[in-house]
């Protein structure tokens, strides 16, 4: 069933309305053998270029998956946060696979609430493919920065690319990356430094392997079948399904063979309880999102048919 949905510019063109239709149909999309596929879809008749008559492409949606960089939430006072003019108002944002990162500098002012930097870090975002510092070279990528959103909830900033898709990773992402910009200080100030991101979560993969020979407590080495690629320093797991106990594997670690701490060795004990083989197992464990991995920022209906025409509004020429 489509939809006809009336759109405004109420702040510079609040009489010119345009329209966009929201649709859910079918289609055979390319490499699917044939096989139809459910797709939301997003069209106007409106031109991005009203003198040019330049068409707005329409967009169909098969996947939602929207990247996204999210600051740590362990920074600010009472939400609030002071932004410095020239040592501290400004960080670095790649979108997806752009050939660069784009710098946005941000309105100085002291006991900002996260709601007001949100709002103007998207305002700053936003305006880059129309800014001087835009390379020819990332034609096609302006909509993942025309149409980003940067919100403000529960403490933390998430800025989310303006494009959705198969994949957190890859040539063909959605994805956000946010570094600093040179000595500038705003990107530890709104808690970027130790954020996390969609992309680099989605690049992890937890790996396993059974233990490929009995184990006594307090001994080194551990024996395990090939796979999981541990390396000294890396934080392992090693439960049976009944006990579990975590410790570091120690330097001479390799792939089948795990060095473990032990009284003797390190003044502690690694592994407390023994393990069987072929019935215990280990996992080699990583950072991970404390929200989830990788939370969605698109995860109903409402809101990414609200993308599809935020993402088609955000192209229209208003001016006639």
């Amino acid at each position: 069933m489509a939809v006809n949905v009336t759109v405004y510019d109420l702040d510079n063109y609040p009489d010119n309305n345009k329209s966009i239709t929201v649709n859910h149909s079918t289609l055979v999309p390319i490499g699917y053998e044939g096989d139809e596929q459910w797709v939301m879809s997003f069209t106007t008749t409106a031109y991005s270029d009203n003198t040019n008559t330049t068409a707005i492409q329409d967009i169909y949606v098969r996947e939602t998956r929207a990247g996204w960089s999210k600051s740590s939430g362990l920074v600010g006072t009472g939400g609030k946060f002071t932004v410095v003019s020239g040592t501290g108002d400004s960080v670095d944002v790649k979108m997806d696979n752009s050939s660069q990162a784009y710098t946005i500098e941000l309105e100085a002012g002291a006991n900002l609430g996260g709601d007001v930097i949100a709002a103007d870090m998207q305002l700053k975002i936003r305006a880059v493919p129309d800014s001087g510092s835009w390379s020819a070279g990332d034609a096609g990528y302006e909509l993942a920065y025309k149409n980003c959103i940067v919100d403000y909830t529960d403490g933390k900033f998430w800025i989310v690319s303006g494009s959705v898709g198969q994949y957190y990773t890859g040539n063909s992402r959605s994805s956000v990356r946010v570094t600093q910009d040179s000595a500038d200080t705003l990107y530890a100030t709104l808690g970027f430094d130790l954020g996390i991101e969609s992309e680099t979560l989605a690049a992890q993969a937890a790996t396993e392997s059974l233990v490929s020979s009995s184990y006594t407590n307090d001994t080194t080495p551990l024996a395990v079948d090939a796979g999981t690629g541990v390396q000294g320093g890396d934080v392992v797991m090693i439960t049976d399904g009944t006990n579990t106990d975590y410790f570091t594997a120690v330097t001479g670690t390799t792939d089948t063979s795990i060095i473990v701490p032990t009284i003797a060795n390190n003044g502690f004990t690694g592994i407390s309880n023994n393990y069987t083989l072929n019935v215990s197992k280990v996992q080699v464990l990583s950072a991970q999102d404390p929200d989830s991995i990788p939370k969605g920022y698109y995860d109903t209906v409402d809101s990414i048919s609200r993308w599809g025409i935020m993402s088609v509004a955000n192209q229209i020429d208003f001016s006639s």
